[in-house]
């Protein structure tokens, strides 16, 4: 069979399989997080932290909850890797230096996971197993939680929304985040993990907590890897669109990723849990046509962004694509072009940093496609939680704008769209910009953030090599928007970009949080209005097509300058 249509066959596998999974695993995430009841473990995790978890919050101490949790996050983590010299299985590493750890420590807690380091010979397996892996937890269930806040907001009293047991209609309570938190976790994270690393390990990803040692000769002397927990730690890295690779060359590598099957896998578990939210947002809401009007917006953008990765990357453009059939620099053999296409634009339209190919040997609009799926806001379907709630402020901006079209008051699931939550909209669109764009442009002005482009003139980025602004471009719209793949050919090992980074992956995560629970309380303050003759139908085909077209304006235009000194002027020039 030819790569292109093995491409279309694994595109329609992953399709029925995302079908399949979407209305059972959706309904049972509204389960969860309805449940009048908490279970015996949950029980004694509230008595262990202190907290109430039958107490309804509003909006402001929803956030308290979400940024106290972190920030302990963050200092446990950073603590564990500078005293890694002297923990238990540390495989003889040393601690991690300082600026690294905190960039590290910023990365795992903002579901970013950005590495700028080799894992493999950085982290052992106590920082890895114990740290880094209990972050892939329980970020992408506070992304999870404040997504399901944003959703009560939004809830029409029907709906019967539950957490723990405060909330009820119009006392702008949003639940309470410690149940959310850990129901995100014990209920919905932990039990798909475990079994997306018993499928994992029973396609050859490895489990075990083996040392250094020699795996055979190659050129140049014998090669040396240590083993690791790597099958329960790629499960949740990909189920909470995590991306940190157990190893340096991530998904690439055979031990995390080593057939086809694997790696169809892991897209599938990428893509499940943002997809199904769509009909747990339905269900909720009281309405599954909502849901499935979210749905078929996230997923044209997703159908679109893979049929044109795949397009430019088996695109002939010389005699060298010619000859390799396809633009195989940088792709594994295993996995092709198709498989590396379908993986690329899985993670970049998502918040997972994982990588089976290098974005930086991608063709110019390959590359620029890849970033350009992060500058939507990677919401097609985005990252746990984060996803969600990123599609449904872009829903809110989509609905002002039809009602500016027609000349009446914006509505949006019963609920009016005010100055207040077109301010909590419009300043939730701004902060990953300004992050990205001002941040790329202190890099590109200063000289010393210049040297670490390794494989372009640094003082040449803003001229003929648009790949070295390229690099710098992608490193920060990968961190400010938590997801933390690389374009690799920069050296970010330095103290300005593990400085800059790591702020970025902070304030581009939880600054916006700030603005989603604003909205959440402000909707929730409000009565429900009637539906009339005038109100938009948002879950109709013309809302949907609004909303892509929305997303891709409102947001993707934002970065279309920076886009043509790097990608686009890279694609012109090929």
């Amino acid at each position: 069979m030819g790569p292109v249509p093995s491409a279309v066959l694994q595109l329609l596998a992953l399709v029925a399989a995302l079908g399949l999974a979407y209305r059972p695993l959706g309904d049972y995430m509204a389960g969860v997080y309805q449940a009048k009841k908490h279970l015996r473990v949950e029980k004694w995790i509230y008595r262990c932290v202190g907290a109430d978890a039958d107490t309804g919050m509003r909006w402001p101490a929803y956030l308290r909850g979400v940024l106290a949790f972190s920030l302990v996050g963050v200092v446990f983590l950073y603590v564990m890797q500078r005293l890694q010299g002297v923990l238990p299985g540390s495989l003889g590493f040393a601690a991690v230096s300082p600026a690294q750890a905190f960039n590290t420590a910023a990365s795992f807690v903002a579901n970013t996971d950005w590495q700028s380091y080799a894992g493999e010979q950085t982290m052992g397996h106590l920082v890895q197993t114990g740290g880094l892996a209990v972050q892939n937890f329980v970020s992408a269930a506070v992304g999870m939680a404040v997504a399901i806040a944003l959703v009560r907001g939004f809830a029409l009293p029907h709906a019967r929304l539950r957490s723990g047991g405060g909330t009820s209609p119009h006392t702008g309570e949003l639940g309470n985040f410690w149940a959310d938190l850990v129901r995100g976790t014990v209920r919905i994270l932990l039990p798909l993990a475990l079994v997306g690393a018993v499928l994992l390990a029973a396609t050859g990803v490895i489990q075990n907590f083996a040392g250094i040692h020699e795996v055979g000769q190659f050129t140049g002397g014998p090669q040396q890897w240590n083993g690791g927990a790597v099958a329960s730690q790629e499960a949740i890295k990909e189920l909470g669109t995590n991306g940190g690779g157990y190893f340096n060359a991530n998904s690439a590598h055979p031990f995390e990723n080593p057939n086809g099957l694997s790696n169809l896998l892991e897209i599938f578990l990428i893509l499940v849990i943002p997809f199904a939210l769509t009909r747990t947002f339905g269900t909720l809401v009281g309405s599954v046509r909502q849901g499935y009007a979210i749905l078929a917006a996230t997923a044209a953008i997703w159908i679109g962004f893979t049929a044109l990765m795949l397009w430019t990357e088996f695109h002939h453009g010389g005699p060298a694509f010619d000859a390799a059939g396809a633009a195989m620099e940088g792709k594994e053999t295993r996995f092709g072009v198709g498989g590396s296409a379908l993986f690329g634009t899985a993670t970049t339209l998502t918040s997972t940093g994982a990588v089976n190919s290098f974005h930086s040997s991608y063709t110019g609009f390959g590359g620029g496609l890849a970033m350009l799926g992060m500058m939507l806001g990677e919401v097609a379907p985005g990252g746990v939680g984060s996803g969600l709630y990123g599609m449904l402020v872009l829903a809110v901006i989509a609905v002002f704008v039809a009602g500016l079209m027609v000349g009446r008051t914006p509505e949006y699931l019963g609920r009016k769209i005010g100055s207040r939550e077109m301010k909590c909209a419009a300043l939730y669109l701004l902060v990953t910009p300004m992050l990205v764009l001002v941040l790329t442009a202190l890099s590109v002005a200063l000289s010393t953030p210049q040297d670490s482009v390794l494989n372009t003139a640094a003082t040449a980025v803003s001229g003929s090599h648009a790949h070295g602004f390229s690099e710098i471009l992608y490193a920060f719209t990968s961190g400010a928007n938590n997801n933390g793949s690389a374009f690799a050919g920069l050296n970010a090992d330095t103290d300005w970009y593990n400085t800059t980074i790591g702020l970025a992956m902070l304030l581009g995560r939880f600054v916006p949080m700030v603005f989603v629970l604003a909205l959440a309380g402000s909707l929730a303050e409000q009565r429900p209005v009637p539906e009339t003759a005038g109100t938009l139908r948002t879950h109709k085909p013309l809302f949907a097509a609004l909303l892509v077209g929305t997303t891709v304006l409102v947001t993707g235009l934002t970065y279309f300058p920076a886009l043509a000194l790097g990608p686009l002027a890279e694609g012109l020039a090929s």
